[in-house]
């Protein structure tokens, strides 16, 4: 059973991860566990505006949030035979989920 807050939250980030033409639901699509980055595909830009728009509507304190945890800068490499590999955080619906019924940010 998916409570309110779990349905809006989800409703949010569907909003903001643009349309689809072949979505059947709005609601099918993400889950607690989707990511941000990899399922729902926003940049940090995307990102930055969900989680401004998340803190406010949700009344969630912000607490240490960095955009920069999770979206790390890479550094431009001329080499085009250099792998770089970036450590990405997990940062999913569930995350979001969580704090906005604790009332705070929860990851640090």
């Amino acid at each position: 059973m998916v409570d309110n807050i779990e349905q809006r939250v989800i409703g949010l980030v569907t909003r903001h991860s643009g349309v689809y033409i072949f979505r059947r639901k709005k609601y099918d699509t993400y889950t607690a566990e989707s990511s941000i980055y990899f399922d729902v595909k926003l940049d940090q830009g995307g990102t930055e505006e969900l989680m401004d728009e998340f803190f406010t509507e949700f009344n969630v304190d912000r607490g240490s949030y960095k955009i920069e945890t999770y979206y790390p800068e890479v550094e431009f490499s001329w080499n085009l035979f250099k792998k770089q590999i970036v450590d990405i955080l997990d940062f999913t619906i569930g995350m979001l989920i969580e704090s906005a019924k604790a009332g705070r940010w929860l990851y640090d």
